[in-house]
């Protein structure tokens, strides 16, 4: 029941947002319903007194055209009496007021509001016709035809049924809607009434099942009271609880043990005097002080304390603020773990970060000092070999014919041998160079390095052996952020040794691939089927001078491939090397996928 006591929380603290919830059903949602079908009962019965009223109007306005009408015709025979005059009179000031009232009561109508114009505009005509009648004296004949036309041309008997039928149909609509709605207010009364007591009734069945809940909810707090006082007294780290004035309201059996306190005998005695003065630090006091008034939280707080067993120990403090669980009462949890030997363990590390900076810094003071010596002895070692060179190539002059063959044997030898010799300090200077000079980082084309060192292979092997071919597989390579130069390094020695190693092949198959590393890097691939080497000696490949085959048989310094490394390492990268004697070479090179801080420190 790891979830019991948080749904149980939520349900108590919902508890009144549901009963009054409850109770604004019970009361006013019958009597919003109510109100609102009694509403639409008495706009739907305003509705068929509002129809009453049409018909009324109609029937009026069809009694004032006719009595104008009657009278007209009474005067036209000779029946000229006040009386007869007052009706003319009143009858013709009642009928524009009368055709007002029924537009007015059927503006809500356009089809009415179109009979209506219509009965206006042939009332108008027949009141045209009947003042022609009041106008023409008592000429019988033509009193007749004007009666005559005023019957036949412009009858308003049809129209004004047809007003009547539409409010007598729009009666009868409303009639039966306002049937309905006063059956469905009755229904309302009845449903609202039946809800009000199934409310009532789970109102009293919720109510009921909180009251166990609750019983239920503090037994459980009970229980978990007493499961949280025997984790407490198990934990093994010290653990106190001190109220408002730093005074011990609980602890478990790890802080009696560490400093020397009975169980209940601690309750309520000041935190600074627990422990024979252990906690009586002013920083720590204020600390815990701030944590229980201000709810601040302290982290971490290391404190040397002097336990009961005499020894000297670091502890590490964190304090938090609580509430109690049966008071309104808020309490420091306060937990202290000895880190003596961690910190006693961080001192050492500490001292030996520092005796290992030393080191490092001596070891990069040799190593400037011997990329200086490399340096220095290189071109100190120039001048030398140039009077060697030169006094050589002067003693054959010197001698000319008169030499015999030891002699020109000698003195090839020793120019022979000064080449060899400059062709070592150039590469050791290339080699120098590359560990101190700075990376200038750009935009290089791996492909374009790729294929500008292929096309300077393929003429060299054609000036030293026309018949020899070679076949190159070169896979799509990467645009990359690096030291153009250096790279170009990189390429001409991996290359020219694959073209070197595998001159004695025809043809000879040299495969250059990239593939993207797992880490996001660069990961490419030099591949030939040339003499290989013996992956026993693997170790010593990348060293300076170190070779792997005989200098008659492949000609080279041994400083290529230690060159190649020092420039993968400056960029971040590595390289290695798996073959066979006679199967061939394949050497590896990564590159990180982001170059933007390279290291430019000198490398061994």
């Amino acid at each position: 029941m790891p979830n019991a006591t948080p749904v149980r929380d939520t349900a108590s603290r919902l508890r009144l947002p549901l009963l009054a919830l409850a109770i604004l059903l019970i009361v006013v949602a019958p009597f919003v319903l109510v109100r609102i079908a009694t509403e639409r009962t008495l706009d739907a019965e305003a509705r068929v007194t509002h129809t009453r009223e049409v018909e009324a109007a109609v029937h009026t306005l069809l009694y004032d055209v006719r009595n104008r009408e009657s009278g007209a015709m009474a005067l036209a025979v000779g029946i000229d009496t006040p009386n007869v005059r007052r009706r003319v009179s009143d009858s013709g000031r009642e009928i524009p007021r009368g055709l007002d009232r029924i537009t007015r009561l059927t503006r809500d109508n356009p089809e009415q509001q179109v009979r209506i114009g219509m009965l206006r505009a042939t009332i108008d005509q027949r009141r045209v016709l009947v003042d022609r009648m009041l106008a023409g004296g008592t000429d019988t004949a033509q009193s007749r035809d004007l009666v005559e036309a005023i019957v036949t041309r412009y009858p308003i008997r049809a129209i004004a049924d047809e007003v009547i039928a539409t409010e007598t149909a729009l009666l009868a609509a409303r009639l039966a809607q306002a049937d309905r709605l006063r059956q469905r207010t009755a229904l309302l009364t009845w449903g609202a009434m039946l809800a009000q007591l199934v409310l009532l009734g789970l109102v009293t069945y919720f109510s009921r099942r909180q009251l166990a809940r609750r019983v239920e909810a503090e037994r459980d707090a009970s229980q978990a009271s007493a499961r949280a006082q025997s984790i407490l007294q198990t934990v093994r780290e010290p653990i106190v609880l001190a109220d408002a004035t730093l005074r011990v309201v609980m602890h478990n059996a790890a802080f009696s043990e560490l400093y020397g306190i009975n169980q209940d005998d601690a309750i309520g005695t000041p935190l600074a005097q627990v422990g024979d003065g252990a906690w009586d630090n002013a920083e720590t006091l204020q600390r815990l002080g701030d944590v229980v008034s201000r709810g601040r939280e302290l982290w971490d707080h290391e404190l040397a304390q002097r336990t009961v067993d005499g020894i000297e120990r670091t502890m590490l403090v964190n304090a938090r603020k609580m509430p109690l669980p049966d008071s309104s009462d808020h309490v420091v949890l306060i937990t202290a773990s000895d880190v003596t030997a961690q910190k006693a363990a961080e001192q050492r590390i500490v001292e030996l970060n520092r005796q290992l900076e030393g080191k490092v810094d001596q070891v990069s003071d040799v190593n400037r000092e011997l990329e200086a010596f490399s340096y220095s002895v290189s071109h100190d070692l120039r001048a030398p070999l140039r009077h060697i060179s030169g006094f050589a190539d002067k003693l054959a002059r010197q001698l000319g014919d008169d030499a015999d063959e030891k002699s020109r044997h000698y003195i090839g030898v020793i120019g022979s041998s000064a080449k060899r010799m400059a062709t070592l300090i150039d590469d050791l200077l290339v080699y120098s160079r590359l560990g101190r000079s700075a990376l200038r980082l750009q935009a290089v084309d791996m492909q374009s390095l790729v294929a500008e060192t292929r096309a300077l292979l393929d003429s060299n092997a054609k000036n030293d052996n026309p018949n020899h071919r070679i076949e190159w597989r070169i896979a799509p390579m990467p645009m990359l952020v690096a030291d153009e130069n250096m790279l170009r390094q990189v390429w001409q020695n991996l290359l020219g040794n694959a073209v070197k190693y595998s001159a004695k092949r025809e043809p000879a198959v040299i495969e250059v691939e990239h593939h993207p590393a797992d880490d996001g890097g660069h990961h490419f691939t030099v591949r030939d089927n040339g003499a290989g080497f013996d992956m026993a000696y693997a170790g010593k490949l990348f060293g300076v001078f170190q070779r792997m085959h005989k200098a008659s048989d492949y000609p080279g310094t041994g400083i290529g491939l230690a060159s190649v490394r020092r420039v993968l390492m400056r960029h971040g990268g590595r390289i290695w090397a798996e073959a066979e004697p006679e199967r061939g070479a394949t050497f590896h090179f990564t590159l990180p996928a982001a170059l933007d801080h390279p290291s430019n420190e000198t490398l061994p």
